[in-house]
């Protein structure tokens, strides 16, 4: 009897234990929303302080918000090298500086500038010779003072020095030689002490110097500057392969810069090929004005691509999105018997003040679209 009792009594110990586990487990280990609340039910007086909206399709453009950096417009930026070697004699700008094209930035004691202009003059001397030689001959020729073969060679020689002559000249402007002085060797005039100089290839602003003054440079290899015009930039922004679809060259963009509320309009100029291998992002590009050159290189920028391709979707007013307890969204729908019940929705883009409703309406029902918080609050007495 006692063996009996003792196991009875564990018996009622072990469904003691299992029910006060039950009681105490969750229900729902899951985050599913919940659609059990009972709907809601309004008085004539009450639904005056609502408004219905009927969910349709309709058109749309996609906008893609996303960040960029500030980059110089390559079409319209250039690293100046030094065409020259030799030590830097004087520094002639400062960064900053707005130069024009073929204005000299620093003058440099070159050798080579030397070498280029004494080579200049021996091959004008040279050529002038020469020429006068292969007219003398020809003249010869004709009273038949030296032989056609003479004549010739004279005439090639007289061709040979003028080219020469020609190619020296042209060593001298890719030196960038004022022209002033190239005329002056040309006709034979004195120039005073020759420097070499470092010029200006377009017009903009001098954003870097690289140089100093003693520095030795090394022609075509040392660079010396980099000029830009910054009155045009590039903001380079990165989207992923979701927005893809949304963003094609010649779109609008928006760049909000953070400062004192100050926007610029550009353009996608480009859409890279490639994807990051490091972000999984894809570069845009964004061609932007930039009035008083605001933006500055490696400033980081809100950029807002506007599509131009129109896109048709379920839409519904912003107002009429809700949350529930889990944050997921929800709307208030119509049923037959007019009281609202909650039907949650997957949201897509949000256009303005509509969002796309991927999943959860379809055309045709009727929602709350003013007054749903009123009716949430209801729900929830």
């Amino acid at each position: 009897m006692k063996n009996t009792a003792r196991s009875a009594f564990r018996r009622a110990a072990v469904l003691a234990a299992v029910v006060v586990l039950a009681a105490c487990s969750p229900k729902d280990d899951g985050q599913k929303p919940s659609d059990t609340a009972a709907n809601v039910t309004l008085t004539p007086a009450q639904r005056q302080n609502i408004h219905l909206y009927t969910v349709a399709r309709g058109g749309y453009h996609k906008v893609i918000e996303t960040t960029g950096t500030v980059d110089f417009d390559n079409e319209q930026a250039t690293s100046v090298l030094a065409p020259i070697s030799g030590p830097v004699a004087r520094l002639l700008v400062a960064p900053g500086d707005h130069v024009r094209k073929g204005q000299a930035l620093a003058a440099v004691n070159s050798p080579d500038y030397a070498a280029a202009v004494s080579a200049y003059r021996k091959a004008i001397s040279t050529a002038t010779t020469l020429r006068r030689l292969a007219d003398m001959d020809k003249d010869l020729l004709a009273h038949n003072g030296v032989s056609q073969r003479e004549a010739d060679q004279a005439e090639t020689d007289a061709a040979g020095a003028e080219a020469d002559r020609d190619a020296a000249h042209e060593a001298l402007v890719g030196l960038n030689v004022d022209p002033g002085v190239i005329d002056a060797i040309r006709t034979g005039k004195p120039v005073g002490q020759i420097e070499g100089f470092i010029r200006a290839p377009l017009a903009g602003t001098v954003v870097e110097r690289l140089v100093t003054p003693g520095q030795l440079l090394q022609a075509n290899t040392t660079p010396a500057f980099t000029i830009a015009d910054l009155s045009r930039v590039w903001v380079m922004a990165q989207i992923f392969a979701s927005d893809l679809e949304a963003v094609h060259v010649g779109d609008r963009a928006v760049v909000e810069t953070g400062v004192a509320g100050k926007t610029l309009s550009g353009t996608v100029g480009n859409v890279a090929a490639l994807v990051d291998p490091n972000t999984r992002s894809v570069a845009v590009r964004v061609v932007v004005n930039n009035p008083g050159e605001f933006l500055k290189k490696q400033m980081y920028v809100h950029v807002r691509l506007e599509s131009r391709q129109e896109t048709t979707g379920v839409l519904a007013p912003v107002s009429a999105i809700l949350r529930d307890d889990q944050n997921l969204p929800f709307v208030y729908v119509v049923q037959p018997d007019n009281s609202y019940a909650r039907q949650h929705v997957t949201l897509g883009y949000r256009t303005g003040d509509r969002y796309e409703i991927q999943s959860g309406l379809t055309p045709g029902q009727r929602i709350v679209a003013d007054g749903a918080i009123f009716l949430q609050f209801m729900q929830n007495q």
